[in-house]
């Protein structure tokens, strides 16, 4: 079934209107339940419970995320939260500081993706990974739901299935970029209506960034306003050894780039590019850029995320530029500069210390799975009607 987009995207009232909390607090208790509302129904139970493999792969959302009350109430204390968070012991479900988030069923989460023309995912394997438990997430197959079982051979099968989805070394090209890719192969697989989510990654792991990477980009952005807004997610930081002005100097091509090719993601351009020359258009552009990096007031939702800490599997001769005092000292820093530039950020160094690692550097499917979760509470949040 084709389902139709409405004009305008809206959140759900329980994000603009008022929300009484929950008061009936326990005495003495360390986290208060969560709020008796029928929007935190699915942090409460099992939202695996009817997805593919979820005996095989032994996992249920109540192991990545304890919920509690309050609900954080604003995007800024989301982020806060999620990024100051942690777990009481190894593995332990995730949870953030001082303030909750949720843990989406599978149609809320279509719903979610559903209020915007694209979501874009920029970066390294880290960020694939999270483009790849967002497909689990909507194709409700913790088996092979990040990656591309549709042509898989009987090996594949076996090497890329739960877990080892997320196997760098074995199942990388099998991960899945796009989900539109899945619309094409697997589309009985996905949950969400037809030709209402549209996400993706462009791998871009290092700077400077060659030109057919950022010719990729490009392609990806219109240059007339669509009806609902782009958002985009951005990663990096390994491959350029956690070198702070790389990561900024990537960071800053990405968004001169994003300017030259759609201007209206920014709100102090004037004059439209089609009334000026080509040259003096692309001047006006990349100094609109640079004035929109200081001063955003354009809507261009913008997230960056920081790698993951590291595990004791992390080559020895990557522990001192790689290791997790320099991940720590590089997240802090990123934090920084990234808001001055009007990109909000997400830390996860403290949401995956006390996770299983991989292969020492990437966190596992439960790792990418919170990850993903709290990408889509970031989502979730952006005032999409104001667009």
């Amino acid at each position: 079934m084709i389902v139709t987009r409405p004009a305008k995207p809206q959140r759900p009232s329980y994000l603009t209107q008022a929300t009484p909390y929950n008061t009936s607090v326990v005495a003495n208790a360390a986290f208060q339940p969560p709020e008796a509302l029928p929007h935190r129904y699915s942090d409460m139970v099992d939202t695996f419970a009817s997805y593919k493999y979820r005996n095989t792969c032994n996992i249920s959302s109540l192991d990545l995320h304890s919920p509690f009350a309050p609900l954080c109430p604003d995007r800024e204390s989301m982020l806060t939260a999620m990024a100051s968070g942690g777990r009481i012991g190894h593995d332990a479900p995730y949870m953030p500081r001082g303030c909750d988030m949720r843990w989406f069923s599978t149609e809320e989460i279509c719903e979610i993706l559903n209020r915007f023309e694209k979501v874009i995912i920029l970066g390294d394997s880290m960020m694939r990974h999270v483009v790849g438990s967002i497909n689990v997430l909507i194709r409700k197959d913790l088996g092979y739901g990040a990656v591309t079982d549709w042509n898989f051979s009987p090996e594949e099968r076996q090497d890329c299935f739960c877990n080892y989805q997320f196997n760098v070394k074995a199942c990388s090209v099998q991960g899945i970029f796009k989900t539109s890719d899945v619309a094409k192969n697997d589309p009985e697989s996905l949950a969400c209506p037809a030709n209402t989510i549209d996400v993706i990654i462009e791998q871009m792991i290092r700077f400077p960034i060659p030109n057919e990477e950022l010719d990729r980009f490009r392609a990806l952005l219109p240059a007339k306003k669509p009806t609902r807004p782009y958002a985009f997610i951005f990663g990096h930081g390994l491959w350029n050894d956690l070198d702070l002005q790389a990561t900024l100097d990537w960071l800053d091509t990405i968004l001169d780039t994003s300017i030259q090719k759609a201007p209206w993601l920014s709100s102090v351009s004037s004059t439209p590019p089609a009334q000026r020359s080509r040259a003096k258009a692309r001047a006006a552009a990349l100094a609109a850029a640079k004035r929109e990096r200081k001063h955003p007031a354009s809507f261009w939702p913008r997230l960056f995320l920081t790698p993951n800490a590291a595990g004791k599997e992390k080559p020895d001769e990557w522990v001192v530029s790689q290791g997790n005092k320099a991940l720590m000292i590089f997240e802090e820093a990123v934090g920084v500069e990234v808001r001055r530039k009007g990109v909000e950020h997400l830390g996860t160094w403290n949401m995956s210390i006390q996770s299983n690692k991989f292969d020492g550097v990437h966190v596992d499917l439960r790792g990418n799975l919170v990850k993903a979760m709290m990408v889509m509470n970031w989502l979730n949040m952006i005032e999409v009607e104001k667009f």
